[in-house]
């Protein structure tokens, strides 16, 4: 069975970045499977407007830091790319799901450095590992990390650890799936201007300076800047990249 279009699946492709990724996924005429957590009407819009763009979308709940669901979840997925896709295999994975957390390490408790690790590296870990009988060869990984992994800012230490934890396992993913062709990379992001972390790069005005005045371009970013990196990725302009991480902060702290 052949889809005529190749199929990302994207989690946490609701809204913010992952909604731009998924957005400019179908703009490169790839089919998109988004997930999301609770917004069942952010994420039915996103399909809408891809649809509407003439591409084929599904939204489907999940929870990525609930890694016992999981096995049930590629059964739906593996149902959806039959019923819907007339398939029975993704071309790409874009791990993308993620919350933050802000903390000193004298205030972090283990309880939220457990949410965080579910969600930002053992999730990402075995969701991949589950996801890889049913990714077509010559097809690719995207994992989201941050800036974060390179630069240190207070408070953020649980939630960076994870993403660098994600920079070595794409490396590993790289190098492992090469045989069969399939590229792994992870995209950093800056500071951007979403709701992520409770809006607070986008709706405190010190915060926003501070970001601004530490970034070769002079602002914080947008959701907008970094889909179309996602969607280069898993084209085949990329096809001699992977094991790199690609770092989209506008130059911050550089």
């Amino acid at each position: 069975m052949e889809s005529k279009n190749k199929i990302a699946l994207v989690t946490g492709g609701s809204r913010g970045l992952g909604k731009d990724m998924a957005l400019r996924l179908a703009e490169k005429g790839i089919d998109v499977i988004l997930t999301y957590n609770s917004k069942a009407d952010e994420a039915n819009a996103v399909v809408s407007q891809i649809q509407q763009g003439g591409q084929k979308a599904m939204a489907l709940q999940l929870n990525t830091g609930d890694i016992k669901s999981f096995t049930a979840f590629i059964e739906t997925i593996k149902g959806v790319l039959k019923d819907q896709f007339g398939t029975d295999h993704l071309d790409f994975l874009i791990n993308n799901a993620g919350f933050g957390h802000h903390a000193p390490i004298a205030q972090t408790t283990e309880e939220a450095f457990d949410d965080l690790m579910n969600v930002h590296f053992k999730g990402v870990y075995f969701l991949t590992q589950g996801i890889l009988p049913i990714l077509n060869d010559g097809g690719g990984i995207v994992n989201i990390s941050s800036g974060l992994a390179r630069f240190a800012m207070p408070g953020a230490s649980a939630y960076a650890a994870m993403k660098g934890a994600i920079e070595v396992f794409t490396r590993y993913l790289a190098r492992e799936l090469g045989a069969r062709q399939i590229r792994a990379n992870t995209v950093a992001p800056g500071a951007i201007a979403t709701d992520f972390n409770g809006g607070t790069v986008r709706d405190n005005q010190q915060v926003n300076q501070m970001v601004s005045n530490n970034t070769a371009m002079g602002r914080p970013g947008e959701a907008e800047d970094i889909g179309g990196i996602v969607a280069f990725l898993c084209t085949d302009d990329a096809r001699w990249i992977t094991g790199q991480r690609i770092e989209a902060s506008g130059g911050m702290f550089v």
